[in-house]
């Protein structure tokens, strides 16, 4: 689970990159979910969009893909997802550490 403290700070990384997958009509399935888990071992962070003709609310697909992909939700703002998780074999992101 991430602190408020590290969400900040992903979601400022995350500012400046672009949504390299989109979720349209169809929502989300086995094959999206399964080029999102190699993405995010390479990049630990990445971006999703949720295109308008998808009619599930995007907090729904952003919860639904961080659960099965096993990475951390780390913003949902309008039609855009953040996920994160930690790479085991290209780690690049230092989160900020959680205070006790």
């Amino acid at each position: 689970m991430l602190t408020g403290k590290q969400k900040r700070h992903l979601r400022s990384l995350a500012h400046h990159l672009t949504p390299i997958f989109q979720v349209g009509k169809g929502g989300t399935n086995d094959h999206l979910i399964r080029h999102i888990v190699e993405a995010i071992e390479v990049r630990e962070l990445i971006k999703v969009s949720v295109l308008t003709n998808c009619s599930d609310d995007p907090r729904e697909i952003g919860a639904e893909l961080a659960e099965q992909s096993g990475s951390e939700l780390a913003q949902v703002i309008g039609k855009t997802i953040v996920l994160y998780k930690e790479s085991k074999d290209h780690k690049q992101i230092v989160l900020p550490r959680r205070s006790k």
